[in-house]
């Protein structure tokens, strides 16, 4: 695979090539009941006389098991209150961060009419990276200090292809996959194909929900990395099929194109150029041409079997 650096010039050409596929949707007359609890500024602010008070305000989020020296100890520590300073730098008083999550609830609803909004709760858990966002129906958490930004020196330990999307702009994102995942059922199956076309279904809801994301930041590539998937889309689709891919039930297919990685595995010179999961990219391309040529709802598509949407999809890649 070739690799070329395209500089500035190219990232003009990747703006311009944002798919058309996704229409904006009104839903300034979508009417939903939304909530926002900065639960962590209030805790961490909190003087210790306030504390009795505060835990019979918020009970369920204070274990009986938990005695209030814990807590004490948390307000006192000076790591929780330096965690929490680099939190309020970034989010201030939340109100961006509340305007986005009303766009996505509105969204959700007007794809989903039955779908009523959780009450949300910011939160701050101690770097907390395998839940960072927490959602059950009526409650929705976000653990604010796993959205830093990528440099934050919090984060030093961490694998790189996973804290450049440790960033505010990516909240609203993986809220977004939290709750269509519980609202929007997809059927997944054996073969890669079937595997990146789910993928590429998850990408397209959220676009559908996001549509003011750029592409590059549903799928959490830099733009250097979505630009480097576009050019040599080619040469990816040329080596799944002839390497006969597509129908293979090969369940290690997943960890070299699927799976959240630092590059996604050839075994080619270049693989370190790549993006991370280049499969779930070409699902998503492929679900994108479906759509452009049958005029299909959402709710269609979703229910569309991947053998179906690839056929039809009539999907050729860019040369």
């Amino acid at each position: 695979m070739k690799y070329y650096l395209f500089g500035v010039a190219l990232f003009l050409v990747f703006i311009q090539c944002k798919t058309d596929t996704i229409k904006t949707v009104d839903v300034s007359n979508i009417n939903v009941q939304t909530e926002f609890i900065d639960f962590h500024k209030q805790f961490y602010q909190l003087k210790p006389t306030e504390l009795l008070a505060f835990k019979k305000k918020h009970a369920f989020l204070f274990p009986s098991a938990v005695p209030d020296s814990i807590w004490l100890a948390k307000l006192k520590d000076p790591n929780e209150q330096l965690l929490f300073s680099k939190v309020d730098s970034v989010f201030g008083s939340c109100i961006a961060l509340e305007a986005e999550l009303l766009d996505l609830m509105k969204h959700i609803k007007y794809y989903k009419p039955s779908f009523k909004s959780p009450k949300t709760y910011s939160l701050i858990t101690d770097l907390d990276y395998e839940n960072n966002v927490v959602y059950a129906d009526s409650l929705l958490f976000i653990s604010l200090d796993m959205f830093l930004g990528a440099t934050s020196e919090v984060y030093a330990s961490f694998p790189e292809y996973l804290s450049e999307n440790y960033t505010k702009e990516q909240v609203v994102i993986s809220v977004a996959k939290e709750i269509a995942a519980k609202n929007f059922p997809i059927q997944n199956g054996r073969t890669f194909l079937e595997r990146i076309i789910y993928k590429g279904k998850q990408l397209y809801l959220l676009q559908k929900l996001l549509p003011k994301k750029e592409d590059s930041e549903i799928i959490g590539y830099s733009k250097e990395k979505f630009a480097w998937a576009m050019h040599n889309e080619s040469q990816i689709w040329a080596y799944f099929v002839s390497n006969e891919l597509l129908y293979s039930t090969d369940q290690k297919l997943n960890a070299r194109f699927i799976d959240p990685a630092p590059f996604s595995k050839f075994y080619l010179d270049m693989d370190k150029e790549s993006p991370g999961g280049i499969g779930k990219w070409l699902g998503w391309t492929i679900v994108n041409a479906y759509m452009q040529t049958n005029k299909k709802t959402l709710s269609e598509l979703l229910q569309t079997d991947a053998e179906t949407i690839f056929r039809k999809s009539k999907y050729k890649p860019k040369k």
